[in-house]
């Protein structure tokens, strides 16, 4: 059985410090009438993400904003999956760039996909976001919700809206990439904002309904 609509829940705690993240989640969950709280507003330090999967190292980053908060907690562990490299980087997306010698940054990640796909055919990639959310840091049942979106990489980046991998993430179906599509289109089809629909399903029965 649910919970009735507390201001317990009138506010959660979003497990980034990433500006684009919690502009994208906190309209996608509008609908809610939550407070959506980055984890640095609280001096909350980030966590360690020592797993290979996303939802477990989401599910690690919900349970530390919730033990330092006391408030529920909302973790987004997203990244890109490109076939030719047997769904690398993966979990690693954020530290891509790294790897190559380059300064962690979305610019830089992108640079270096570019370099290291420059003689390869195969653009295949997905762009996955788990979603995981707690009420408490030892919540037995969290809420987990995943989106997928598969497109191409592109030869050079396109667009300039969004973040990450948005500008060479290529959708053949829309003739466009991620950063070239208005905000609301790019929420309503970006593999985040299928998790967050999906996530807001999950919140309305298990959290909010009396």
């Amino acid at each position: 059985m649910g919970r009735g609509l507390e201001p317990y829940f009138m506010k959660i705690i979003l497990a980034s410090n990433n500006p684009g993240k919690l502009a994208e989640l906190h309209a996608m969950l509008a609908p809610l009438g939550v407070e959506l709280l980055a984890q640095g507003a609280l001096g909350i330090p980030e966590a360690e993400e020592p797993f290979h999967t996303f939802v477990e190292n989401a599910l690690a980053k919900a349970r530390h904003a919730a033990r330092h908060s006391g408030l529920p907690a909302l973790a987004d562990d997203a990244g890109l999956c490109v076939d030719a490299f047997g769904g690398l980087p993966g979990v690693q997306t954020a530290h891509y760039a790294t790897q190559f010698g380059y300064a962690k940054g979305d610019d830089n990640n992108v640079l270096a996909l570019l370099a290291q796909m420059r003689d390869i055919d195969n653009r295949r990639a997905a762009l996955v976001s788990t979603l995981v959310a707690v009420r408490s840091p030892d919540d037995p049942e969290p809420l987990i919700a995943v989106g997928r979106v598969v497109g191409e990489i592109s030869r050079a980046p396109r667009g300039h809206n969004g973040f990450g991998f948005d500008p060479v993430m290529f959708i053949p179906e829309l003739g466009k990439t991620f950063a070239e599509l208005p905000v609301a289109e790019k929420n309503a089809r970006s593999h985040r904002g299928q998790a967050a629909r999906a996530m807001l399903a999950l919140m309305r029965e298990r959290w909010l309904t009396p």
